[in-house]
């Protein structure tokens, strides 16, 4: 019961809700910006920044080009439990400071009078009104029983019912009785047994009205017997409704248990991720929110059990069963425990959290606050690596996790198991190498090799670079153009542009295969090229020396070279039969791909370009526009530009660089 609060009950809950506040942890957190701040404060209070509350102690400021920069000063604590005055007031006592119980709100009805007949005579019900609602008047009795053409009753027993108005049926006189005119009924179950329905056809002269004992035997004897709603029994018998189908029992449906699942505490998909928008409307940049940190003993999910399955009934009181809930194993990746619980997911250590292939891990971060350069040397690191800077010509950046660099990579080697960020560009100058296990986002991309895992996406243009890519080749943009160098994806390269109107280096794009396993193929094609030339030579001299051997020329050397020779050529040959076999089997794997494959430029193809998927490759002879080439039986033929298939390809790792 819901009532109105005390004084003492609000003196009560102030000094409650004081306790509380008292007992918070606050901390005092510093940042560049309040929202770094406020995240910062999130990972030491190990809560979701929504969680947290906070009052402003000394407000940043930009400065003019660093000078007078000041930081965001902030105490930061735990938001409470939200609580109702509602529940806070069931939990006080119902007894206000004056000792009378708080009567319910209640509605304001009228009295109402039934009238039944009966085989035991006729009979009267009155109903009290409630509030300021009318009571029945003895005229509005005597009214109802004539309308039922009832003569024959007491006047000062109907007036005692009236006066009482207790809600039950009372004998107040008789009538004559044909039991060939009672009120006559059907009833009907549909649903497959889930509801019951019940048909009344009104009484003639001097029939009866039936009852709800009678109404609840009826439906016993039709095998009625669960969900009986004796509420609209109860209707039938004050106010029947006749000949409409009136709801009176409902089965209850089976219940399947849920499946066991996970209820994360941080992000999972990567395309939710936001760039945060300044005060002023700007979009921040350096601040992706690719990384989501995570503290040693952070709860970063809670695996929920599965459910018991709730069997349902017909309304004949059949059974009907229902499934119980799957059970999986807890998403446990590396870094993390389950919890004494059994439920809860907590990290190991500091670092970032992520869910690959279905498993929830930790990985530790490196930031570099700054380039990587003479000061840092070179970098390995068994998590992920942030660099604030540079990655300087000559220099090397290796992670089991992902790295994002916030400036230009240039002559340098950048290799991550995860995905790889290039806030600006690379310029590899011909000696960089560029590693992605996933993806790899960039600006732009010259004179590179760059190998990817899944795909690479490109805002603005790819020049002169050696590129395989096991998923796409995405190039998107208003200069986005491939100029000069060799491009394999297994999938599709997509690009605004391709080649150039000027001539210079070929431009080769091959798709429709596993490229590492094409590059392979091929190392291995060009190794036994060179032993077939090594063989040529072997067998040469072989045949010099046999022939000194035949004119007894030979000496003793030559003879040990001979030997030394055959052995050699025997060992060639076995190897040369090891690699056929190899490439022979990646050439039927190649060719049991179902990958299609696709090149697409919305723009100009230029005279030039070389495009090869699987086997079938065309030259192109003349300029070209908005076209997507494919394979059709052993030919490449063309059709009206495609837009590429994954938009979150072309969206990036947030829209970091469309913006520029």
């Amino acid at each position: 019961m819901t009532g109105k609060l005390g004084l003492a009950e609000i003196t009560g809950l102030m000094r409650r809700y004081l306790d509380e506040d008292s007992s918070r942890k606050s901390l005092a957190v510093e940042g560049k910006t309040l929202d770094e701040a406020l995240s910062n404060a999130a990972i030491q209070l190990e809560v979701p920044v929504v969680r947290v509350e906070y009052e402003i102690i000394e407000q940043g400021a930009e400065g003019l080009f660093g000078a007078g920069r000041k930081v965001w000063k902030i105490k930061a604590w735990v938001a409470a439990e939200k609580k109702t005055v509602e529940r806070v007031a069931a939990e006080a006592a119902e007894m206000p400071d004056d000792g009378i119980p708080i009567a319910p709100v209640q509605r304001d009805t009228d009295g109402e009078c039934f009238v039944r007949l009966s085989p035991d005579g006729v009979l009267l019900k009155v109903t009290s009104p409630t509030g300021a609602g009318k009571k029945v008047t003895e005229r509005h009795a005597t009214d109802r029983l004539e309308q039922r053409a009832v003569h024959d009753f007491d006047d000062a027993l109907v007036r005692e019912v009236v006066k009482r108005a207790s809600g039950e049926y009372i004998r107040v006189g008789s009538f004559i009785s044909n039991p060939a005119n009672d009120a006559l009924f059907s009833v009907d179950i549909t649903d497959q047994e889930m509801k019951a329905f019940i048909t009344i056809t009104p009484p003639g002269p001097g029939g009866c009205d039936l009852s709800k004992d009678t109404l609840l035997s009826v439906l016993r004897n039709n095998r009625v017997v669960y969900g009986v709603n004796e509420g609209a029994l109860q209707a039938i018998e004050d106010k029947p409704r006749y000949r409409e189908p009136v709801l009176v029992a409902e089965g209850m449906k089976p219940q399947n248990g849920k499946d066991a699942g996970v209820l994360f505490n941080f992000e999972t998909d990567k395309s939710r991720i936001h760039l945060k928008e300044a005060a002023d409307g700007k979009v921040n940049f350096r601040e992706l929110g690719l990384i989501q940190n995570v503290m040693a003993g952070q709860p970063l999910a809670r695996r929920i059990p599965p459910e018991t399955g709730k069997p349902g009934r017909t309304v004949t009181g059949k059974i009907i069963p229902a499934r119980n809930g799957k059970d999986a194993s807890p998403p446990l990746g590396r870094n993390v425990h389950l919890g004494d619980d059994g439920l809860t997911i907590i990290a190991d250590l500091n670092g970032q959290v992520t869910f690959i292939g279905g498993k929830i891990n930790v990985e530790e971060i490196l930031t570099i606050q700054g380039d990587v350069s003479l000061k840092t040397g070179n970098v390995m690191f068994l998590g992920t690596v942030i660099v604030q800077g540079n990655v300087e010509d000559g220099y090397s950046v290796k992670a089991s996790g992902n790295i994002e660099v916030r400036g230009n990579v240039g002559k340098a080697e950048v290799v991550a198991e995860g995905d790889v960020v290039i806030h600006q560009g690379i310029n590899a100058k011909s000696g960089g190498i560029i590693s992605a296990g996933k993806n790899l986002w960039s600006k732009f991309i010259e004179n590179a090799t760059v190998d990817v895992g899944e795909n690479l996406i490109v805002s603005e243009g790819m020049i002169n670079s050696t590129v395989v890519a096991n998923r796409k080749i995405i190039c998107q943009g208003k200069r986005a153009a491939i100029v000069g160098g060799k491009y394999r994806a297994c999938e599709e390269i997509n690009a605004k542009t391709l080649g150039s109107p000027v001539g210079g280096a070929e431009t080769i794009l091959e798709v429709g295969y596993d490229p590492k396993s094409k590059e392979r193929a091929d190392a291995l094609q060009m190794q036994v090229q060179k032993m077939k030339r090594q063989l040529d030579t072997f067998d040469k001299n072989i045949a010099t020396l046999n022939a000194q051997k035949q004119k007894k020329e030979l000496s003793e050397e030559k003879a040990a070279i001979l030997q030394d020779l055959l052995l050699r050529r025997d060992d060639l040959i076995g190897e040369m039969r090891a690699l056929a076999k190899e490439i022979e089997a990646i050439l039927i794997y190649l060719n049991g791909l179902k990958a299609k494959g696709r090149v697409s430029a919305s723009g100009r193809i230029y005279p030039g370009v070389k495009i090869r998927i699987k086997e079938a490759s065309e030259d192109i002879r003349t300029e070209a526009k908005g076209l997507t080439f494919y394979l059709e039986g052993l030919i490449i033929k063309t059709t009206r530009y495609e837009e590429p298939e994954d938009d979150v390809l072309k969206k990036g790792p947030p829209d970091a660089y469309k913006a520029d």
